[in-house]
């Protein structure tokens, strides 16, 4: 078994297929010095593509919306592989919500990019007229993860293209097979040379790259440590930075919610891909009077859960990806049933010897906030299942996390779940669903707390891709000066608190007065010095 996902040698990456071990590719490594001049060279044709009417970049994006219907398939396939997810999980969570999300940011890109009037905030500066213009960031550097490598960085990587950015795209050492296949898709447009760029190169090294050589923005998906450095790496230069760090989401199951629903809900949200989804249900509450039926409920689909090597379609939890993460899910476990967690469920895994990097489905009860499944980002097929006397409690103990990705709430009343609900300190919220708003295009992604810091994904996520240019017009050209302008006196001060007096003054004689020292000085922005 290989220590580690894919090998670095020298000079290319191996990758691997992490269920079987087998080599399904090599994605060559750029140097720190390639890197460098792919920035360099990225800023120089900047100018020209942001100075691309929209029209006509949101033309060569929806080629890559054809290449991607077209390949979907393929694609798919090459996901699973280099991933370890099933196809049906490829295709479900990332090949058709890259197209869905092509479609819905070339429908709207126009008017996310158009310049939006701003409405006057005082009568007293009525002839001055703001818009609010939105400007490309210039370069826009994003490093990925390998858990959704097609789904993660696609939406950043068309919503950048489409706002007038240059980009530098690296996708994770653990996943270079799929970068590579993001790579032929983003080419297929046929865009200027230097508009899209592919790096490969080690986590470690490229970051602090991105950063010193001047990229103007950085999008980041990983862990909360190396967000953390890079957010202080950023600060050095002031540069933009937009982070998610992942989650240790909770599920808030009501008295009223439907068991069967939501028992199946968190087998999908649990152990999807399994469980290396930074937006999936590791810490279930349910409500005590439906606990146990819940817990049985559950025990009987995950018993049931089909884990393998995806070759007929009919497996439904696949292989983990990265050994190393296996180890913290180990690690996890072993100190909850330390503590006196029991293993309440468990699914099977394959026979077959050849196979590797398959573990089990696990449910944990007997658990409690002082374990590290429950404290910490667990990314791994482990859900654990906590009795509460009602949604008050459920709600303190979901927010007693340092994160805040996701979370949601199971009730038959939409009302009551939409109360619990903005309770949650959590960047999304859903009702009677789980893991699944990456998937819609309109809604942002993002997080509270050591989730992260800005958003991606619909008009927040797109915004984060351009600076917001406030433009202000003074409509009575023909005035020669403002009331405050020099040269000053006594009338002039008097004048100018009158602004403040005719408005705000609490007696009707005192407003008045306003008026009247206000009017002694109109005239003056008609007068030449």
């Amino acid at each position: 078994m290989q220590n580690s996902k894919n090998i670095t040698t020298s000079n290319k990456t191996d990758c691997i297929n992490p269920a079987t071990g087998e080599i399904i590719g090599h994605s060559e490594i750029h140097s720190v010095e390639d890197l460098q001049q792919i920035i360099k060279n990225a800023k120089q044709v900047w100018e020209s593509w942001k100075n691309l009417p929209v029209k006509e970049r949101v033309k060569k994006i929806k080629k890559i919306r054809d290449f991607i219907v077209n390949n979907a398939d393929r694609l798919a396939e090459i996901i699973s592989r280099d991933n370890g997810k099933t196809r049906t999980e490829a295709m479900a969570t990332e090949v058709l919500p890259a197209s869905m999300g092509i479609s819905y940011y070339c429908k709207n890109a126009k008017k996310f990019l158009k310049d939006e009037k701003v409405r006057g905030g005082n009568i007293a500066l009525i002839n001055k007229r703001s818009k609010i213009a939105r400007t490309p960031f210039g370069v826009v550097g994003i490093i990925s993860p390998w858990n959704y490598p097609f789904g993660i960085p696609f939406p950043e990587i068309i919503m950048a293209l489409l706002a007038g950015n240059t980009v530098v795209f690296k996708a994770a050492s653990e996943t270079q097979k799929v970068g590579l296949a993001i790579k032929e898709c983003i080419e297929s447009a046929e865009l200027p040379e230097g508009v899209f760029n592919y790096v490969n190169m080690p986590g470690r090294i490229a970051g602090d790259v991105f950063l010193e050589t001047g990229i103007d923005k950085l999008f980041f998906t990983g862990s909360v440590p190396v967000g953390k450095y890079l957010m202080g790496k950023a600060a050095e230069t002031l540069t933009p930075i937009t982070l998610e760090l992942g989650g240790n989401d909770a599920m808030i199951v009501c008295d009223d919610a439907d068991i069967d629903r939501a028992s199946s809900g968190a087998v999908w949200a649990g152990f999807q891909n399994s469980g290396q989804s930074c937006g999936g249900v590791e810490r279930i509450y349910v409500h005590e009077n439906i606990y146990e039926s819940f817990l049985e409920k559950l025990k009987s689909k995950v018993q049931k859960l089909k884990v393998g090597y995806d070759q007929d379609y009919t497996i439904e939890m696949g292989a983990m990806t990265a050994t190393r993460q296996i180890d913290v899910v180990h690690k996890h476990v072993e100190e909850a049933v330390s503590k006196g967690a029991i293993v309440f469920a468990k699914s099977n895994i394959p026979d077959d010897k050849s196979l590797q990097n398959f573990i089990p489905a696990i449910v944990l009860t007997g658990v409690d906030h002082s374990m590290l499944v429950m404290k910490e980002e667990t990314f791994g097929p482990v859900v654990t299942v906590m009795k509460v006397k009602n949604n008050e409690e459920a709600i303190m103990l979901a927010n007693d996390s340092d994160l805040g990705l996701t979370g949601s709430v199971w009730s038959k009343n939409s009302r009551k779940a939409f109360k619990i609900a903005k309770q949650i300190q959590a960047g999304s919220v859903t009702i009677n669903d789980h893991l699944m708003s990456h998937g819609l295009a309109e809604t942002a992604w993002g997080g509270f707390k050591e989730s992260g810091i800005g958003r991606s994904h619909g008009k927040l996520g797109f915004d984060e891709m351009t600076q917001p240019q406030y433009i202000v017009n003074d409509i009575l050209p023909f005035v020669k000066k403002n009331l405050w302008w020099p040269p000053y006196n006594q009338k002039v001060y008097a004048g100018i608190k009158g602004v403040m007096d005719m408005q705000y003054a609490t007696s009707f004689g005192q407003r008045l007065k306003g008026i009247f020292n206000l009017l002694k000085i109109v005239m003056r922005m008609f007068k030449k010095d």
